[in-house]
């Protein structure tokens, strides 16, 4: 039988770039898997969990729990929101006796989408075609908390016409860090600008990531400084749906 899994959606998938969503219930249902997105689901409840609210982000947890326990897997086009579920959850309702087991649960089914099709159904390839000069973005709780570094580039590596140009400094973060950006703009923004010069530098034509949020923020500054380097999802890239506007133009025009 097919393995069923859940596709948690995000939250800034859902408003920002429902596309992303799109295509990576295409690459699961491609890869064999039946998907559902679970039409209650809302947020990872990372924004309050940062922020010190912990209340809110337990309830927000032990909906997440209820929503997707049923599944075989659940997956995430974002490391930090998988991130959340993995290595987060365990220990948030971890004094929950009526969650605390289906929480640890969930963690240990719980997986970023591009690590998902790599790691656990050993996917090799993709029917993509991108003709394109692209480089990448590790955005941090995917690389540092679920260590997604090598899953994308080899998946990429058999898109048709993709070539990959390696960013210095790639695991640096960007500036975003979900409410880091609010409370310490000036930081931030010395950040994202530091991320532009070196993603124009290396002549790339597109910017690839799997975090929207890191996205959405180097996107931005790029097109604030009227560069060429266009952003996408990897998701979009891999499930051969990158042929819309780029993440920001939509806004922009």
């Amino acid at each position: 039988m097919p393995l069923k899994v859940g596709l948690f959606v995000t939250c800034l998938v859902d408003l920002f770039r429902p596309t992303v969503g799109l295509a990576a219930a295409k690459l699961l249902e491609d890869a064999g898997c039946t998907v559902e997105a679970p039409r209650a689901q809302t947020c990872c409840g990372q924004p309050a969990y940062n922020s010190g609210d912990r209340k809110t982000a337990q309830a927000i947890a032990r909906q997440v729990v209820d929503l997707f326990e049923g599944f075989d897997h659940v997956v995430a086009p974002s490391g930090s929101c998988a991130g959340m579920l993995r290595a987060h959850y365990p220990a948030l309702l971890a004094d929950d006796p009526a969650y605390a087991e289906r929480a640890r649960a969930l963690a240990a089914k719980s997986h970023e989408l591009v690590s998902f099709l790599v790691d656990v159904l050993k996917q090799k390839k993709v029917a993509a075609r991108f003709p394109a000069k692209v480089t990448y973005h590790d955005s941090c709780s995917g690389l540092r908390e679920l260590g997604v570094r090598a899953q994308p580039r080899a998946l990429l590596a058999g898109v048709e016409g993709l070539k990959l140009e390696e960013l210095p400094g790639s695991d640096i973060c960007c500036g975003f860090g979900g409410t880091f950006c609010i409370k310490y703009p000036e930081i931030s923004d010395k950040l994202v600008t530091e991320k532009a010069q070196q993603i124009e530098a290396t002549g790339a034509d597109t910017l690839l990531a799997g975090d929207l949020g890191c996205l959405l923020n180097m996107a931005g500054k790029l097109l604030r400084r009227g560069g060429k380097v266009r952003a996408r999802h990897v998701a979009e890239v891999l499930a051969d749906m990158a042929q819309g506007p780029a993440i920001g133009e939509g806004r922009r025009d």
